[in-house]
């Protein structure tokens, strides 16, 4: 779906924990870039290139990935995408989240508590084969080298030009990006849409939510008409009061 001229959301569904995920990456491109915004799981990667198609951008013009911050299902597919044989790919992703992605340490979340509750909550249903194969991607997450690091203030040269914003909270270096142009935000996991409502991240999956809202309030001083959010997809509306609603622990 074409969001403004040069940013297009994807929606990717894949089969988590034996039911469905829908999740939101976004492609940035113009005539000399193309840049995806987020990665998926493990195993997507013909999904990618078929959501590709449809906005008529070439996979082979992909040439930067934007890491907004380490979780699974953000950075599950780089390895994949890494390995196609076009061109080069270069990744980008903030400082605090690099040795994560990398593989130096490991992801925050995937804690052994957190493994062992993960797999409490598989259904009886879900096959041993892809239970085994589900759990051993958590105790060893992929991981890809990151190319270069992006900071708060910094323009992305795509579609006229692309801010990122830091807002920690959610992980400790979780980025986002903003489109002046067309006044849109790519909020990653800072912000979800759940029936049609803008919310806050969710705290289940939120390790500092008191940092998180403040990351809000900075996002509040944008003028934003537009969010994309990994979970939940697009919203529109009076965003800015929305945000500034969120920031200050509303519903």
């Amino acid at each position: 779906m074409q969001i403004a001229q040069g940013i297009e959301l994807l929606e990717i569904t894949a089969e988590v924990m034996g039911g469905t995920d829908s999740l939101y990456p976004v492609l940035l491109w113009d005539e000399d870039h193309a840049v995806l915004v987020d990665t998926g799981y493990p195993g997507l990667l013909g999904k990618f290139k078929e959501a590709f198609a449809h906005t008529g951008v070439a996979w082979s013009k992909l040439d930067t990935v934007v890491i907004t911050h380490q979780d699974i299902d953000h950075i599950g597919g780089l390895p994949a995408i890494l390995s196609e044989p076009h061109g080069t790919i270069k990744v980008l992703a903030h400082p605090i989240e690099q040795p994560y992605i990398e593989g130096e340490r490991m992801l925050l979340k995937h804690t052994p508590e957190a493994i062992a509750a993960a797999e409490a909550m598989l259904p009886p249903h879900v096959p041993e084969e892809w239970r085994r194969a589900f759990l051993h991607v958590l105790a060893h997450p992929p991981k890809a080298k990151v190319d270069a690091l992006i900071e708060d203030g910094q323009e992305l040269p795509v579609a006229g030009g692309v801010v990122v914003i830091e807002t920690p909270g959610h992980s400790p270096g979780h980025i986002c990006l903003y489109h002046p142009a067309s006044r849109t935000l790519i909020a990653g996991d800072s912000l979800t849409v759940k029936e049609g409502v803008l919310r806050g991240p969710d705290p289940r999956v939120t390790p500092d939510m008191a940092t998180a809202l403040s990351s809000l309030r900075r996002l509040a001083g944008y003028e934003i008409e537009t969010v994309i959010c990994y979970h939940g997809g697009l919203y529109r509306g009076d965003a800015n009061r929305r945000i500034a609603e969120l920031a200050e622990g509303l519903h």
